[in-house]
């Protein structure tokens, strides 16, 4: 993508020292120092069970280190933070007995910063129908709404997990060729965990590489291709092979 100014230019969004993570059997994060500059797209990779969602559990403020530091625009990430991120889960938390206006109706009461013309025009874009019942939709479906929720606020930092899991190839290059043309890289910063390498390689300026709660590799987009003389999705198949 480009940008009006380069990454190195960009100011610090999201600062991790030292990170370290772990439940009773298992140690989720190990090490992680990571800085992620404002105004980018981060892919972040890795199989399941690689710390994808752990991490950004932590920046959302849901989930707290074990040691280590974390800084979110400058302040420690709390419960407090979810005025300046979106976050879109994994999950599924919807309520099937809304209709789909109603869902946005009742999501955009939370937020000052929701768009509802943002939200409308994606509704046109995703092909969603605003009468239908949540319970009605596809996995597919209710995914797309789950992204046009996250996509209406305006915030300074999205973040999303999984959010093309269950839309089929043909959605998924429609709703990255959408995110691409709303991104403002002078006003936002979105890190977003997929499996869908191919198709969302063209998001990226920055691509975290995670296996076994570690940083595998972390760089440009642009940098991994030349060092590597390959897509990020064969550099997947060579990381993780």
């Amino acid at each position: 993508m480009s940008m009006s100014m380069s990454m190195e230019d960009r100011e610090i969004m999201i600062e991790l020292k030292g990170i370290n993570k772990h439940y009773l059997l298992k140690q989720a994060l190990t090490g992680i120092d990571l800085q992620i500059r404002k105004g980018s797209i981060v892919g972040l990779l890795g199989p399941n069970g690689s710390g994808k969602s752990t991490l950004l559990k932590m920046m959302a403020g849901l989930i707290y280190p074990t040691s280590g530091s974390i800084r979110v625009n400058g302040r420690e990430p709390d419960v407090r933070n979810k005025q300046h991120i979106a976050y879109l889960p994994e999950i599924d938390n919807l309520y099937g007995w809304m209709t789909v206006k109603e869902t946005l109706r009742f999501l955009s009461g939370f937020y000052s910063d929701w768009q509802a013309d943002k939200a409308a025009e994606m509704l046109q874009t995703m092909e969603l129908g605003e009468n239908q019942k949540v319970r009605n939709l596809s996995k597919g479906m209710r995914a797309r709404l789950k992204l046009i929720a996250a996509l209406s606020r305006k915030v300074p930092l999205v973040l999303l997990d999984e959010p093309f899991s269950g839309i089929d190839p043909p959605s998924r290059s429609k709703i990255i060729r959408s995110i691409i043309q709303e991104f403002q890289s002078d006003e936002q910063t979105i890190l977003l965990s997929t499996h869908s390498v191919g198709e969302s390689e063209p998001m990226f300026d920055d691509v975290i590489f995670l296996h076994s709660g570690r940083i595998k590799l972390f760089d440009s987009a642009e940098n991994l291709r030349e060092n590597f003389g390959c897509s990020l999705e064969n550099i997947w198949e060579k990381v993780y092979a």
